[in-house]
């Protein structure tokens, strides 16, 4: 098989380690620390962030009318995924307009 096949697979099994590991640590602990459940509250929108600033700064018109849609929505109070779906449905179409 080929090489790229076995990195996807080393990806995921390492990804599920790092998950499951940080759960079977987590379930240790009775309570936590309300620092530590702060900063684990943040990673999603860390994560968020890293995803959506290059597209930011350096995409085109289709990818700022996606974000722009996804953060209308959030604001209108959607939920996680009719913001992901509408915004990649306003990107794909966009894309394909705009070429």
């Amino acid at each position: 098989m080929s090489s790229t096949f076995w990195i996807i697979i080393a990806g995921a099994v390492l990804t599920y380690f790092t998950r499951a590991g940080g759960h079977l640590v987590l379930s240790r602990f009775e309570r936590i620390h309300p620092r530590v459940e702060a900063g684990l509250n943040a990673v999603p929108a860390a994560v968020l962030t890293t995803l959506v600033a290059p597209a930011a700064m350096e995409g085109g018109p289709a990818e700022i009318a996606a974000l722009v849609t996804g953060a209308a929505i959030s604001l209108l109070g959607g939920g996680m995924m009719t913001i992901f779906f509408v915004s990649a449905g306003v990107l794909i179409a966009l894309r394909q307009v705009l070429g």
